[in-house]
């Protein structure tokens, strides 16, 4: 009986110590949890009590959002490119990371590389999405990719010589706006006409362009001159060359007889054109629509079809960097003895890659795809900002819709609760299997 008191007497005070130690955490965990509750717990307890009413909040509706949700097209269209993006993104950056991963150890200014490339993490995706807005701008001389497009297609195509030229009214060509334009009157070898343009700023002219003059037809052909009916000061008579007038260089003439092209002659520096050795008959002269083509503009990079795909472009130029320095990282562990061992036995580097390399990554690239994964269910900046407001609606991922649904004019919280909540649901698996990874990882 005396030893148990004794020993109840010496527990005591490490009881008590204990109890202390365990107020003192309460008292230091405490902050933290309240913190927590306040920005986490509540918010996400309110979300879901929010959901269930509707949009003024005063009836309840029970899972009435939920069911609005999948009736909704403009929501299964958000669902719909939100599934794209955790599909193709993660994938195309957790590839990507890899192949710069194993690519910089053979770079000797690796470091410099990683840096270079690990940069855009540092821009805010509201800095990006501006970026990326102006680079992917329609007109050529505001977007840099149309710049650099259009650049490469005029290279191996040329341009139309006059793509605002027009007829006028009443003379001697007739056809509808952009070509192509024809004579009224056929007419026989011997004779020249007068194809007069209008619609050509003076900037537009050639250089080149000389002061019009009609070519003499010779007995078998057909003369003519292509210039721009305009002579400065507006004086002039309408369907006559008139001095200062200008040649129009480097149009294609056609002559038709029967419906088909007889003979094609392109207009020199005063404008003037020929057709030699024509056979006897009438041919109407024609002006083809390729004078006249609008100039190439580019891709419609925010276009209904491709404005989803050029989202994500902007989002693997911000996110490659992380993706490379987590799996480089991984690369580095990787024992040396290992590839150095299929080296000496005759494996090549893609058998080493594919069979030593990749398989030792795998818990790496698992960690940085499901991360990816849940950073893209997330996305919302890059979306709003680039996406222009007539596509808003083709673009749209669950972040996005919520926020329109709740605050953009929507007005309905309740229905922008229940995507948050949705949303939530999606998120919390992966988060759960990522904490998973990193806790065997530790053990």
């Amino acid at each position: 009986m005396a030893e148990t008191l004794t020993a109840r007497a010496a527990a005591d005070p490490r009881r008590r110590a204990h109890n202390r130690r365990r107020r003192l955490a309460v008292v230091f965990v405490l902050p933290a949890l309240l913190l927590l509750g306040a920005l986490v717990v509540y918010p996400v307890v309110f979300s879901f009590c929010r959901s269930l009413f509707d949009a003024s909040g005063n009836r309840f509706v029970g899972a009435g959002n939920y069911v609005a949700i999948v009736h909704d097209p403009a929501t299964l269209k958000a669902i719909r490119n939100s599934a794209i993006w955790v599909v193709v993104a993660p994938t195309l950056l957790t590839g990507l990371g890899l192949m710069l991963a194993v690519l910089t150890e053979k770079v000797r200014w690796a470091t410099a590389f990683k840096l270079t490339l690990f940069l855009p993490m540092a821009v805010s995706f509201l800095a990006a999405g501006i970026v990326f807005r102006l680079a992917y701008e329609q007109d050529p001389g505001r977007g840099v990719l149309n710049a650099v497009v259009v650049g490469v297609h005029d290279t191996f195509e040329d341009a139309a010589a006059y793509p605002t030229a027009r007829i006028r009214e009443g003379q001697a060509l007739t056809g509808s706006a952009g070509g192509p334009y024809s004579t009224t009157k056929a007419m026989r070898p011997g004779r020249s006409v007068n194809l007069g343009l209008v619609g050509v700023a003076p900037d537009a002219v050639p250089a080149t362009a000389k002061p019009a003059a009609a070519a003499a037809p010779g007995p078998d052909g057909i003369g003519g001159v292509v210039y721009l009916d305009f002579a400065p000061g507006g004086s002039g008579t309408p369907g006559e060359v008139d001095p200062g007038e200008k040649g129009l260089p480097g149009m294609t003439v056609e002559a038709v007889r029967d419906g088909r092209t007889a003979a094609t002659a392109t207009s020199g520096a005063d404008g003037s054109f020929h057709f030699t050795g024509l056979a006897d008959g009438e041919y109407t002269l024609r002006l083809p629509a390729a004078n006249f083509a609008a100039p190439y503009q580019g891709v419609n990079w925010l276009g209904p079809a491709l404005v989803t795909p050029a989202i994500i472009g902007a989002y693997l130029w911000v996110w490659t960097g992380f993706a490379m320095v987590l799996i480089g990282a991984g690369l580095a562990a990787i024992p040396r003895d290992a590839l150095e061992a299929a080296r000496m036995d005759g494996a090549t580097e893609g058998q080493i890659f594919r069979k030593i390399t990749v398989p030792l990554l795998a818990p790496v690239l698992t960690v940085v795809f499901v991360t990816l994964v849940i950073n893209v269910m997330k996305v919302f900046d890059l979306v709003y900002i680039i996406a222009p407001g007539p596509v808003q609606e083709e673009a749209n991922v669950l972040a996005t819709r919520m926020w329109l649904v709740s605050f953009g004019g929507g007005n309905n919280q309740g229905l922008g609760s229940a995507l948050s909540v949705v949303l939530l649901l999606l998120v919390v698996p992966a988060m759960v299997f990522n904490i998973r990874r990193f806790r065997r990882s530790a053990a």
